[in-house]
């Protein structure tokens, strides 16, 4: 793709579409080959924008999801045990004579059939793919560490296998919700943006394109009620996902508007805490009316 502009079309043949920002910020990242940091509310579109990109190159999306705890083990790699310890077994009960040679016997236990594979190094050897490290920002500062020296060098080295390198880069998409600050070494080695929720007439388009079977008056109407919904300083602020749950699920209703009944009952769309349903509830005739 030989622009921003070119690179927001070839989304929106996707599903997904992007202001030119972010399209800018795509397209310098595929050419100067660097990860891509995004940072923004849950929901606002980070990790289907990898998945777009991997629809659209038509290459697997390898995804490691990142939790409080997670180690390099997890990321990278592991041996099998078990299988390792039948092989021993094997070859013991295959070699009763004495005939088993310790050292070739331990080769054969780091063989490639007892390597399992984890989301960086499977993105390491099965480049061109994309590799989504989502939500990054839940992992520790050892993790983070660990993803650096990996994303500056591409290369793994396992010392019971050898050196493993990408013959060309992986596409990276990093994914935070900005729980914690990252470290800025790791936000000088990506390409940073930050995504925002959508304005009005964008996110219309979003629903009218992912939920084509939803009315565009219903769309326009259901996405003013959340735009105003983001407003109210909910404990979980509704992102386009939760638009598009509540506009499937009054699609489903046969609804054809958004009244004060129907939206009471299919508020679980798009409201996730009691708290929030309680203060949605006695705000949503204003919302209505205006």
């Amino acid at each position: 793709m030989q622009s921003p502009q070119a690179v927001a079309t070839a989304l929106e043949s996707t599903g997904y579409l992007c202001d030119e920002s972010l399209a800018t910020v795509v397209f310098l990242a595929a050419r100067m080959q660097r990860p891509l940091l995004l940072e923004g509310e849950p929901g606002t579109g980070k990790t289907a924008l990898a998945e777009a990109l991997a629809e659209l190159a038509g290459v697997p999306l390898i995804r490691l999801q990142c939790y409080e705890g997670i180690d390099a083990s997890q990321a990278l790699y592991d041996w099998d045990f078990p299988r390792q310890i039948l092989h021993l077994r094997t070859l013991e009960a295959s070699a009763r004579d004495g005939s088993l040679d310790p050292v070739e016997a331990e080769k054969s236990l780091f063989d490639e059939r007892f390597l399992l594979t984890r989301p960086v190094l499977r993105a390491l050897r099965e480049t061109p793919a994309v590799l989504l490290i989502d939500e990054v920002d839940r992992a520790d500062d050892e993790f983070e560490a660990f993803l650096l020296e990996v994303l500056s060098s591409w290369t793994v080295s396992i010392p019971e296998f050898g050196t493993v390198a990408a013959r060309t880069p992986p596409t990276v998409v990093l994914t935070s919700n900005r729980t914690r600050e990252l470290h800025d070494a790791l936000k000088r080695r990506c390409l940073y943006h930050w995504i925002d929720h959508p304005g009005l007439e964008r996110e219309v388009a979003i629903v009218r394109n992912r939920a084509p079977e939803v009315p565009e008056a219903l769309a326009r109407q259901l996405v003013g009620v959340v735009q105003r919904l983001r407003d109210e300083h909910l404990m979980k602020t509704p992102g386009v996902a939760e638009t598009l749950d509540w506009a499937r699920a009054l699609h489903q209703l046969g609804a054809q508007e958004l009244d004060l009944e129907t939206a009471a009952h299919t508020l679980g769309a798009v409201v996730k805490y009691r708290e929030d349903t309680d203060r949605v509830k006695h705000a949503i005739d204003r919302m209505l009316a205006g």
